[in-house]
């Protein structure tokens, strides 16, 4: 049931690859209420994107048999890029990197739609919110921005009361953010008010990773402390605290039916767990170094990871 489909070596020239996500491009819209279905459905295209230690973001075409072909290669930053987000309608791109830069492309042509110039340290994990209008990234300061997609502008500030931000993550209905910092601290603000909801200290050190389900109904959590933790999203109740990996938990992600989710760690491994036992199913044992991202294929009936 589980193996492995695709090794690309040296993806990138200086090897690390710190972030990652999948897409895809293409695609009509679904139709609205009283019209008809196309006759045939549109083409599309899976896409994977990756950033890493080189400076460089890199597009990618994943065919249909399985393999990786570049698509575009973007050298705007000038630092190494520590996250990369595709929007929910699979058409830009934003990048963030040690140079403090955000940028948005088109992910079709590679053509770079918005340059947002930060502070140090104030562009971290960089995800679209559902809706695509905003993109949200967090700071040294532990607040969270909201730049308008459009004009690059910074939209509102939303204050975690916490240290550094490392992590974040939008619920597919967009009615939730959930950010994690370095102090342990899983801060989750109701967009509608822009307020906090709830906030816990479940962990006791840094959260690398953050992830809804795809009902918006749970929030996965992977720290330094080594543990991952499942909460109600809406009550913050604890649902369970699985444990697994042997070092830092840097990454997670839900399936998109919910059943399982994926975690990937510096211990080298990445492993599929199953929501209603809390056990892991399966351990992938083939990457030689730390495993900064993980990220299941959204695009198809046939679902996999990408790290």
């Amino acid at each position: 049931m589980y193996s492995l489909q695709n090794k690309r070596e040296k993806a990138h020239q200086d090897g690390g690859i710190w972030s990652c996500d999948w897409g895809v491009l293409g695609g009509a819209p679904p139709p609205a209420e009283g019209e008809e279905l196309p006759s045939a459905p549109a083409e599309t295209q899976d896409i994977v994107v990756t950033g890493g230690l080189d400076d460089t973001v890199r597009i990618w075409n994943y065919t249909k048999d399985g393999e990786l072909e570049v698509r575009h290669k973007l050298t705007d930053h000038s630092l190494g890029v520590v996250s990369v987000a595709i929007s929910a309608d699979g058409s830009k791109l934003a990048s963030s990197s040690l140079d403090s830069a955000i940028h948005v492309y088109d992910i079709d042509s590679g053509v770079k739609l918005q340059s947002i110039v930060n502070g140090p340290v104030d562009a971290w994990t960089v995800v679209f919110s559902p809706d695509g209008r905003y993109i949200a990234t967090g700071s040294h300061s532990g607040r969270v921005n909201l730049y308008s997609v459009e004009t690059g502008k910074l939209e509102e500030q939303l204050d975690t009361r916490g240290k550094f931000t490392l992590s974040l993550s939008f619920s597919p209905d967009g009615k939730l953010l959930a950010s994690g910092a370095t102090d342990g601290i899983i801060t989750v603000f109701d967009m509608e008010t822009k307020k906090v909801k709830h906030s816990n200290e479940e962990h006791a050190m840094p959260i690398r990773s953050l992830a809804f389900s795809a009902d918006s109904q749970k929030l996965l959590t992977g720290s330094d402390d080594g543990h991952i933790k499942l909460f109600d999203a809406k009550t913050a109740t604890l649902l369970g605290t699985m444990s697994g990996h042997t070092n830092w938990v840097l990454c997670v992600t839900f399936s998109p039916d919910g059943e399982h989710f994926a975690s990937s760690s510096s211990d080298n491994a990445v492993k599929i767990w199953e929501i209603s036992s809390k056990q892991c199913v399966h351990t992938f044992t083939e990457h030689s170094d730390q495993v900064w991202a993980v990220k299941y294929n959204k695009g198809r009936e046939q679902t996999g990871v990408r790290v």
